[in-house]
């Protein structure tokens, strides 16, 4: 009997018992809304701009603008981020896309549609970028894959519901989805201006520490006693308060010193010229051309996409938390760059839903590891603008070049070959994985 007493110990430590602070769940339905308007918006996007009698390519080169601009864009995005704050910066940008879409829905011409879209960009990396370093800084340490998958989840879950609404709506329309994707936008400024304070915690910089040559991921302030604070930690009563000025940043070259900084790079451009940009671009014009299905059948293998990484985010964030965040990378670039690449030899329906899903579920295993690699590197006591920027513009930068190339090479040969180069690409990034180290601490 005495044994056992010990026994409840471990519950002290368990990592689900760690309370989330409310700023992350005002974040998680915030992008639960941004999720249900882009999804809607993109099933009929490329369709949109084939009605104003253009090619595959050009048609392509839609999806690619808005991505162009936000790479364009990030680094100056990264410098408002840390001058206006997140707060500031991420509603400025979510009206500005507001704006872009309900633009689109008026354009008289395919180069109308082109600039439209593109100024939509500038918009999405300034709260995609916000975003990123409110989640960093607020979830602890220890719970950092659980916060990137319950804030991937909802972006997925809005993804699952999205592109099978945008499909029936296209039938009223395919200026409908852009003006309903503006409303949602309005509603999660409005959701955010409202509900999330000015100044979220963590955002009163922790001092920093006096001694020089701090590493990546070592405390970057101290207590009044000169000990340095635990990571993930605010300060508090017996600590001294941060300095009137903001945190001090993680400078790029020193974050590019990090193999694994390096090699997230490398996945987050597979990913972004995977998820981001064959599969908005060329999956709905597949299942139109290649299968002659309508934009019903388009939305809904957006949505199956969407159903197979909400499936692995249900399990990856606890695992990039307790494997590692290697592990889950390389497999998940694994599962979707193989899935990806057969998607394009698919003819059936069935066969187009069931490879969708696997494709889907690879994303989701790499997505919360890959962000936690990145907070890993930066960690909760730094601000890591211009890292998370540069972060965002490989995805971005894949999701540009993705499309283009994919779309031409559809012109020039087939599908499957267009395909196959996201194979091609998910390889080389595990090339740089392999023997970069693993940064869970």
């Amino acid at each position: 009997m005495l044994m056992s007493m010990p026994s409840p110990a471990p519950e002290t430590v368990d990592p689900p018992a760690v309370k989330l602070p409310r700023e992350i769940k005002v974040l998680v339905a915030a992008a639960f809304l941004i999720a249900i308007g882009f999804g809607i918006v993109a099933p009929v996007l490329p369709q949109f701009a084939q009605s104003f009698h253009v090619s595959v390519g050009a048609a392509a080169v839609v999806v690619s603008v808005f991505a162009f601009t936000r790479l364009v864009f990030a680094p100056l995005s990264g410098v408002l981020v840390e001058r206006l704050g997140e707060r500031r910066t991420y509603i400025l940008g979510i009206l500005i896309v507001a704006a872009s879409s309900a633009a689109c829905a008026f354009a008289q011409n395919y180069w109308q549609l082109l600039l439209f879209r593109g100024l939509g960009g500038i918009g999405s990396t300034m709260f995609t970028v916000s975003a990123m370093g409110l989640l960093i800084r607020l979830a602890p340490p220890q719970a950092r894959g659980k916060v990137s998958s319950l804030y991937a989840g909802s972006f997925l879950l809005g993804n699952i519901t999205g592109p099978a609404a945008g499909g029936l709506l296209a039938g009223f329309g395919l200026q409908l989805p852009f003006l309903v994707y503006a409303g949602a936008l309005v509603l999660v400024a409005l959701l955010v201006a409202t509900q999330l304070p000015a100044a979220a915690p963590g955002k009163e910089a922790a001092r920093p520490a006096a001694r020089a040559g701090a590493r990546v991921g070592e405390p970057a302030w101290t207590t009044s006693d000169g000990d340095a604070a635990a990571p993930g930690t605010l300060p508090g009563p017996g600590r001294q308060e941060p300095a009137p000025g903001r945190q001090e940043p993680l400078l790029l070259r020193t974050a590019l010193g990090v193999p694994a900084y390096r090699a997230v790079l490398a996945s987050s451009f597979a990913n972004g010229w995977s998820a981001f940009g064959i599969r908005m671009a060329l999956v709905p014009l597949f299942a139109t051309a290649a299968l002659g299905a309508g934009p019903e059948v388009a939305g809904i293998s957006l949505a199956v996409f969407a159903i197979g990484t909400g499936i692995a985010l249900m399990f990856s964030g606890r695992l990039a938390d307790t494997w590692g965040r290697k592990p889950m990378i390389l497999l998940g670039l694994l599962v979707n760059g193989l899935g990806m690449g057969v998607l394009g030899f698919t003819g059936g329906v069935f066969w187009f839903f069931a490879i969708s899903l696997v494709a889907g579920l690879g994303s989701g295993l790499m997505g919360p590891a890959q962000q936690a690699t990145v907070a890993d590197v930066i960690g909760n006591e730094r601000s890591g603008g211009k890292v998370l920027a540069t972060f965002q513009m490989c995805s971005d930068f894949g999701a540009i070049i993705g499309p283009i190339a994919a779309g031409y090479l559809v012109d020039l040969f087939s599908y499957g070959v267009a395909f196959l180069m996201a194979t091609a690409v998910a390889l080389v990034a595990v090339v740089f994985w392999l023997p970069a180290a693993e940064t869970q601490r």
